[in-house]
């Protein structure tokens, strides 16, 4: 019973790691889009930062940063997630093999 209380806790926990995983890929996956869309506009172009239901004038210079540091966060956490399934899975890998001694 203690072990399949254990695999259910742990898998729960692999699945949420998989769907943060899958959110911080769409994240990086729009910052870097939006930073494709940007880079060829001209320095002095008029840019706007979404803001709840406004837009707010930004130079480009700022939202080209602001798309950087995301573009870095979603690739640092995704780093991060990844190590921490790695080890969640060689956690199940060994209940498994416990289960069949």
């Amino acid at each position: 019973m203690e072990i399949q209380g254990r695999m259910i806790e742990l898998t729960a926990k692999l699945k949420q790691v998989q769907n943060q995983m899958r959110n911080k890929e769409g994240e990086k996956k729009r910052a870097f889009l939006t930073l494709e869309e940007i880079r060829p506009l001209a320095d002095d172009a008029n840019t706007y930062k979404s803001i709840g239901t406004s837009f707010v004038l930004e130079p480009k210079s700022v939202l080209v940063n602001e798309q950087e540091q995301k573009l870095k966060d979603s690739e640092n956490a995704i780093a991060s997630l990844q190590t921490s399934k790695e080890y969640i899975e060689k956690q199940i890998g060994e209940i498994m093999s416990m289960t069949v001694m």
